[in-house]
């Protein structure tokens, strides 16, 4: 039943308002990333206004040229780690759209549901990111402590913290915080598997931007197989 949600997701990955949540988290990631460069552009051009003289070298002008290009490759390197994630995060902020999408398609009966409110979605996204980024950096010291066990390590840790995360945002459209987190509780098993089902195309480069709706999607259709009524 599982890959049946997924699949219904999948299906509907040309829905306007999915690509449109898709576009604006990519967006304002790359945004992000841009605004970090510029930053640290200024802070090296800052701390390099003045020549820097070396005992036997004299003065030294090219190390400013030097930690810019630095700066530069910083950047790079940190948007492999961080893209995901941090796209991932951004995104959350528009699921709601994605969820609504899907009830409309699949469940049409449906009365309307309760709109997460913009500082509540801005909450959970900082929360997500900040949980997401402190887990899987923690997990680095794992993947080294335990080599033999780092794909199993990686996909149990994202898929409960994907599981967690989509399910939560599509139980508490309906039944709230308090009402998703006891249902989460009561179902943790199948949510987390639905979860690990989200989290292996996460090493896939460019197929993992669209992970954020496709788990957005899944756990909606997830949430009413398993809510009550």
């Amino acid at each position: 039943m599982i890959f049946s949600d997924f699949f219904k997701a999948i299906g509907q990955l040309p829905d306007g308002r999915f690509q449109s949540v898709l576009w604006r988290g990519i967006g304002i990631t790359i945004a992000l990333l841009i605004a970090l460069y510029a930053i640290l552009l200024q802070l090296v051009q800052w701390l390099t206004a003045e020549p820097i003289s070396l005992p036997g070298v004299g003065e030294v002008t090219w190390v400013g040229d030097l930690l810019g290009w630095g700066s530069l490759g910083l950047v790079l390197v940190l948007s492999v780690f961080l893209m995901v994630p941090v796209a991932s995060a951004i995104t959350s902020l528009f699921l709601d759209e994605v969820a609504q999408a899907v009830e409309e398609k699949h469940y049409p009966a449906l009365p309307p549901a309760t709109k997460v409110t913009f500082a509540e979605g801005m909450r959970d996204t900082v929360n997500f990111l900040g949980v997401l980024v402190a887990a899987n950096l923690f997990a680095i010291i794992l993947y080294v402590i335990f080599p033999f066990a780092a794909f199993f390590i990686f996909y149990a840790l994202n898929g409960f913290l994907l599981g967690r995360e989509y399910f939560q945002l599509a139980a508490m459209r309906r039944v709230g915080r308090a009402g998703a987190k006891e249902l989460r509780s009561k179902h943790l098993g199948a949510i987390w598997l639905a979860g690990c089902l989200m989290a292996v195309p996460l090493t896939i480069p460019l197929i993992n931007l669209f992970i954020p709706i496709l788990g957005a999607a899944t756990f909606t259709h997830l949430y009413h197989r398993l809510s009550p009524g």
